[in-house]
């Protein structure tokens, strides 16, 4: 077993922290999901590591005796063989002059304990991602060096690499109109077999033929005045452009002037773009796993912090209601000591997915903007642009979905099923006020919810709040 976890290595870590417990702790973590894992007690012993042999990615703790991690971090900046290695900072420390000291030290993150797994590996696997991306665009620039230098030389070197080379080459000359001397075409030069393969020509058909702007309709008309523009200024033209030709379908090409002409070089960069989906892909999914709750599938905390915020910029600036429906379930704890936490867990997607679902429905004109975990079983449902009443009919939906889901509860002291309690808050948002107030009135309301029996909801506003609390 241990063999194969090390035959899929998927990078080397360092892990620097002064407490083998926190060192024990994480090692354990990155070991179990295939990380090539190597741990020291202190920032000297990590710099005389580092030179032996080079993790991909360095955790890095702040206080530690003798040597802290901003101190570790400074020397590998300043040292040309460590500075491009990541550092992610992960400590105990939660202030903002310690997050901005640590990227000021030359930290790409900064994770605060405790720690939550999921955050700890999809932060790893970003920075990781980004290393492989650079390295794919450091091949590919100096590929593409390589191929502007040829572009360089004069007509005779070109025509000494034209059958060599896996690129395709060609040398164009300017058609131009006798009275006018405006260019009207371009007369093919000298031509190579790959670029006559991509235009399904041979060489024969090109060579000294008036074929460009024939052969440009079929791909983007508008190239043929980028190219007369690069004889007539000077100015080199470098772009990608579709073009299906059998498994091919995406080349890059790189045009210069030659005398009174252009030579062009062009690449099959159909494998490189298959890589830029699949990374882009990859950087979704990372995307996903830091916003969606892994048992619910709904949106984390993280998630309805971000957009909480978000729409309360929004709406403050567009004076309209925002209105927030806390509620969690009632006697969930009983529910989880005779029943399980397998069927808890799976009782709170049951819930959360009804949710869910009860709050697509087209009468409520769009969607509701955001249903999210918030906590153990509480969950919250995000109403931007909508009032009280509208909060008010959202929850008795909700109420009616759960009834429907018939869950059996028979510890539960309110009904024989699953039920829940909500709270529901509506205020319009200002700069005099903060997000953070609406969540306390959605608690209360929630709390009032509790004391009047349970499986049903109560309601608080900003003046009942200040005033006449219900």
């Amino acid at each position: 077993m241990n063999h194969d976890l090390h035959s899929e290595n998927k990078g080397n870590i360092l892990l620097v922290d002064d407490l083998p417990e926190n060192l024990q702790l994480l090692s354990d973590l990155l070991i179990k999901l295939s990380y090539t894992v190597r741990s020291v007690t202190s920032g000297r012993m990590a710099l005389k590591t580092i030179k032996v042999k080079q993790p991909d990615v360095i955790f890095l703790d702040v206080k530690m005796p003798e040597m802290d991690g901003y101190e570790v971090c400074q020397a590998l900046k300043n040292d040309e063989n460590s500075r491009q290695i990541p550092v992610i900072f992960i400590s105990a420390l939660n202030d903002v002059f310690d997050k901005v000291k640590a990227f000021e030290s030359g930290g790409v993150d900064y994770i605060t304990k405790p720690f939550q797994v999921e955050e700890v590996v999809a932060r790893l696997e970003s920075q990781l991602t980004i290393q492989r991306q650079q390295k794919l665009l450091e091949q590919e620039i100096i590929k593409r060096r390589d191929a502007e230098e040829v572009l360089y030389q004069s007509r005779v070197l070109l025509s000494s690499v034209l059958n060599s080379s896996l690129d395709g080459i060609a040398a164009l000359q300017a058609l131009r109109e006798p009275e006018t001397g405006e260019i009207k075409d371009f007369r093919c030069l000298v031509v190579n077999p790959v670029l006559a393969r991509v235009f399904d020509r041979t060489r024969d058909d090109m060579i000294g033929k008036i074929i460009l702007r024939k052969l440009l309709n079929r791909i983007q008309p508008e190239l043929f005045y980028r190219f007369v523009k690069i004889v007539e200024t000077g100015e080199s033209l470098e772009q990608d452009v579709y073009y299906p030709v059998g498994d091919s379908y995406w080349y890059h090409f790189v045009a210069v002037r030659l005398g009174d002409g252009f030579a062009i070089t062009i690449r099959d960069i159909t494998a490189r773009k298959k890589i830029e989906l699949a990374l882009q892909e990859a950087n979704q999914k990372l995307h996903t796993l830091a916003n969606i709750d892994s048992l619910t599938q709904v949106a984390n905390r993280r998630c309805f912090d971000a957009h909480l915020q978000k729409e309360w910029e929004v709406l403050a600036k567009q004076q309209r209601s925002l209105t927030l429906i806390m509620f969690d379930l009632d006697g969930f704890k009983s529910y989880n000591d005779h029943y399980g936490h397998l069927a808890g867990d799976d009782c709170l997607f049951k819930i959360s997915q009804a949710v869910y679902q009860c709050t697509r429905h087209q009468d409520l004109r769009r969607p509701v903007d955001l249903v999210a975990r918030y906590g153990g079983e509480e969950f919250v449902v995000l109403l931007s642009g909508k009032d009280l009443a509208i909060g008010i009919k959202v929850a008795e939906r909700i109420q009616q979905a759960i009834y429907r889901l018939k869950i059996p509860h028979e510890y539960s002291n309110v009904r024989e099923i699953v039920t829940v309690s909500l709270g529901i808050a509506s205020l319009i948002p200002s700069s005099e006020v903060q997000p953070n107030q609406l969540i306390e009135l959605a608690d209360q309301a929630l709390y009032n919810a509790k004391q009047h029996g349970r499986d049903r909801y109560c309601i608080r506003n900003r003046e009942w709040a200040m005033g006449n609390g219900q």
